[in-house]
């Protein structure tokens, strides 16, 4: 007996020292999004931006963040797990925990429904509301393995950030379109952006933007303006509808898609455009061809 009453309250002692000092979150919340990792990973930041202190700490792409958020003389930090469920659902686990109220908020919350609890749901059912508006706003359609075609191009070199990559594109969308024109070159076909280099951690890329042009042996010569071959390869293809800022949300459709048939893929996508957003009109009736080119057996 006196064995048994030892053992329970280890067992309780070790319960109580896990629960209160190394359990790392205070909350979970766990939800459902018909969408893709990819585009809960982007609106996380992008809703981040509109919230007070929000600071990304870690990230482990494309399923794994961790965000800090300031709640008056509180610091919440928010462990999020986005899991894929199916090509149109994921399955979102948020982990609170305000850092320096975390042994406070233990002890109250499986007896009372704290502020802390309250701001948490109503921070993230703020977060659902961004997120389904922003899913309104563009479509993806994964069509399968494909073929991008050989040309040959003009091009710029651009850096931007994953957001600011179609102003990188504006940018010198008129440099390419009065040059070109100016100098009798002829244009063959529609724009298109190739990525060089995505730092999907920070976000970033370096990507060549291009006007595909009749070849000639004698070209106008521009300081920013690169002539070259874009040589055709196999890729994984997505037709996406919508403004074009957000036409990166079609790359990770496409890299789930691989993962999901075991394709391997170089994820240096490839945009084709067209429409001129110049021109105005509904975005959902833009229209661009993604690619993703699937890796050759040569490839590093």
């Amino acid at each position: 007996m006196r064995k048994a009453i030892a053992f329970l309250g280890i067992a309780i002692l070790s319960t109580a020292i896990w629960y209160f000092f190394i359990k790392p979150h205070d909350y979970q919340v766990t939800f459902e999004v018909k969408t893709f990792p990819g585009e809960i990973n982007q609106i996380i930041k992008t809703w981040g931006k509109t919230q007070e202190g929000s600071i990304i700490l870690d990230e482990q792409p494309i399923r794994e963040l961790t965000q800090q958020l300031r709640f008056g003389d509180s610091t919440h930090i928010y462990q999020w797990e986005i899991t894929p469920i199916h090509d149109s659902l994921s399955q979102v686990r948020v982990y609170a925990k305000d850092r320096d109220h975390s042994f406070q908020n233990k002890l109250s919350v499986p007896f009372s429904d704290t502020d802390f609890e309250k701001r948490t749901r109503s921070s993230l059912l703020d977060f659902a509301e961004k997120l389904n508006e922003h899913r309104k706003k563009f479509k993806v359609e994964v069509i399968g393995e494909s073929e991008i075609p050989t040309t040959f191009c003009a091009c710029t070199d651009v850096k931007s950030s994953q957001i600011g990559k179609a102003d990188g594109m504006m940018r010198d969308f008129p440099l390419l379109t009065s040059f070109l024109s100016k100098n009798n070159v002829p244009l063959n076909g529609s724009p298109f952006l190739e990525v060089t280099n995505w730092h999907m951690g920070k976000d970033s890329l370096e990507f060549k933007f291009c006007f595909p042009i009749v070849q000639s042996d004698i070209l106008p010569e521009h300081p920013e303006l690169k002539y070259r071959n874009f040589y055709g390869k196999k890729a994984i293809k997505a037709i996406y509808n919508g403004n074009y800022i957000s036409s990166d949300r079609a790359w990770y459709a496409l890299i789930d898609y691989a993962n999901k048939n075991n394709i391997e893929i170089s994820k240096l996508p490839i945009e084709v455009f067209y429409n001129n957003p110049n021109m105005g009109g509904d975005a959902l009736n833009w229209k661009a061809e993604i690619f993703m080119p699937i890796k050759a057996p040569t490839d590093d």
